[in-house]
């Protein structure tokens, strides 16, 4: 029913081949959309997309703990107004 096709990434312009087996997959899950990216540059999309860079560092941000006081870092830019936990903290809240 499916056939290999070849298709060319939009980020590094390599070829890569969308199987018979991954349109299936994709067909089960009701995905309609054929993939734009190969493998590396999906992965790499990503760990951008997690707040990190292509490594997987993130860049982190000096906070005071809302609770307890303690100088801590978090993965998001603190706004004004709004309060921010250390990890111990918040675990204890959830």
């Amino acid at each position: 029913m499916y056939k290999d096709k070849t298709i060319v990434c939009k980020d590094c312009g390599q070829s890569f081949t969308f199987t018979a087996r991954e349109q299936e997959f994709f067909a089960e899950k009701g995905y309609t959309n054929e993939p734009q990216r190969c493998k590396p540059c999906r992965d790499a999309k990503k760990g951008l997309r997690n707040n990190g860079d292509r490594n997987g560092n993130r860049q982190m941000f000096p906070a005071v703990c809302a609770n307890c006081g303690a100088d801590c870092q978090v993965s998001f830019q603190p706004r004004d107004g709004r309060p921010v936990y250390c990890s111990d903290c918040f675990r204890k809240m959830k």
